[in-house]
């Protein structure tokens, strides 16, 4: 028990009787094994191997007291700034390895695990609400190292506040019986980065206008629990060669509809139900979103280390470093960058216990950066498209290069400083991240990662400390 090698990871995955649909075909065998998903657990298998390197285990791991075992440290509860540098220095870990590009890294789900554990006697003596619940789901999740996925988000069906959702049939995902074992869903829920790709799925409704009190529920089943469906979109996997789709080929996460046919979740596994004032606090008094901003930051500042490395390496092999908008541009990065490495410094320098002796992360400074990054992250993109230019289009594949015109590509593709396929390489490499399938959903991805940007600007302005300035204003017109 305890961490888990990625053999066991993918292992289990294997051993799920999970129903997965993927281009209007139910997905029998291995998942591990498909095309639009073993790329992916590939990488992630790579990831839970992470936490066993003797060179780096004290940096991925840490000890349960009384406990023999190793448990990620992306389930540690920080008490102390120093804890909440350890858990930031494991992140970065996973998000270098993967170079951000992996959204749902189990480091995510774990953090969301540990802060609602850390924050469920916000549901203690409560209506309908098991906070033990909460607790033994954080146990058993840091025993078995298990993996997640979670859907929050109702089915576009008409955005209008106005529209209540009234049809015969349940749309969005919401209780439709109880009883001696537990509740029963029907409905559908989005969008579940991962889904059919974790051992479980934690399932949470987002607080919103008109909040149906039988869409006010929380819990977290295994993923092949009977009715349990997931619908997958088109991949963007574009071929296993790493040549032509460096990107995609390792670490396209395939995003699902998940379905709900008469589903029925065991009390046990149940955190609330039928509990509007419950589903509102904890996710907005937890620290859930000061702990999920910290971790999806500093995979984000990985992210944006690799598109400046990207960058200059273009820089450098089509020798333009000394063309003026060309440093301009390179600058808006490191800017960026910058901007988002002192935001996550100043969250952990201006943390504070809460009332559960938890460490939280300032969340001012950490919605900042989530509002600079859905911004900055299309730019750096478009970038990078501008520094490539036509080069970006003219890309042949791995195959040209083992074919009969090899040499006229050796001539007339080469950079400055590359042999022409290592020149391809690294342009193909800023295509799959720019323009690729891949790389638009990317950007559309980080766009909208914490919800609609308008929103999350008016949470800003809302949540932001605006007395001190205006009492400077009142002090300066009083004294003259």
């Amino acid at each position: 028990m305890g961490t888990i090698a990625g053999k066991d990871f993918i292992a289990r995955l294997n051993r799920l009787d999970m129903e997965i649909w993927f281009d209007g075909i139910k997905i029998e065998g291995k998942i591990s094994e498909h095309p639009a998903f073993k790329g992916v657990i590939q990488t992630i298998s790579s990831l839970y191997d992470m936490q066993n390197d003797p060179k780096i285990k004290d940096e991925m791991t840490f000890s349960i007291q009384g406990k023999k075992e190793s448990v990620g440290l992306s389930y540690l509860q920080p008490k102390t700034k120093q804890d909440l540098k350890r858990r930031r220095k494991m992140i970065e870990h996973w998000a270098r390895h993967t170079h951000g590009m992996i959204g749902r890294s189990p480091d995510y789900m774990n953090t969301a695990i540990m802060s609602y554990a850390a924050s469920a006697p916000l549901l203690k003596g409560r209506n309908n609400c098991f906070p033990e619940n909460i607790q033994s789901l954080y146990e058993r999740a840091m025993k078995k190292d298990l993996s997640f996925t979670h859907t929050f988000i109702t089915p576009q069906i008409n955005r209008s506040q106005l529209n209540l959702g009234f049809s015969k049939d349940p749309i969005s995902a919401k209780v439709i019986e109880k009883n001696k074992k537990g509740l029963v869903i029907k409905g559908a829920r989005l969008l579940a980065t991962q889904g059919g790709m974790t051992d479980e799925v934690l399932v949470y409704t987002a607080p919103r206008f008109f909040f149906d009190p039988d869409e006010a529920f929380a819990f977290s089943i295994p993923s092949d629990t009977k009715g349990l469906k997931f619908i997958c979109r088109e991949s963007f996997v574009g071929g296993d060669s790493f040549f032509n789709h460096p990107l995609s080929s390792q670490y396209e996460e395939m995003d699902s509809i998940v379905v709900f046919d008469y589903v029925l979740v065991p009390w046990e596994k149940v955190f609330f139900y039928d509990n509007v004032d419950a589903a509102t606090d904890l996710k907005l008094r937890s620290s859930f979103y000061s702990f999920a901003y910290h971790q999806v930051i500093t995979r984000q500042i990985a992210k944006t280390e690799f598109i400046l490395g990207v960058a200059q390496s273009m820089v450098e092999t089509i020798n333009v470093d000394e063309y003026l908008h060309i440093q301009d541009k390179l600058s808006e990065i490191i800017v960026g960058l910058e901007t988002m490495k002192a935001l996550l410094e100043k969250s952990e320098n201006d943390a504070e216990l809460d009332e559960f002796g938890i460490m939280r992360p300032s969340m001012i400074p950490l919605q900042v950066a989530g509002n600079v990054f859905p911004k900055v992250y299309p730019r750096f993109c478009e970038i990078i498209q501008l520094i490539g230019a036509s080069g970006m289009v003219t890309l042949p594949t791995e195959n040209d290069f083992d074919s009969n015109i090899a040499a006229d590509l050796e001539k007339y593709l080469r950079g400055e400083s590359r042999s022409a396929p290592d020149r391809v390489k690294l342009f193909r490499l800023a295509w799959d991240l720019t323009m690729s399938p891949f790389g638009t959903r990317q950007i559309q991805y980080e766009r909208y990662f914490f919800g609609d940007p308008v929103r999350l600007s008016t949470y800003l302005y809302k949540n932001y400390p605006k007395d001190y300035p205006i009492d400077i204003v009142d002090k300066f017109l009083k004294n003259k």
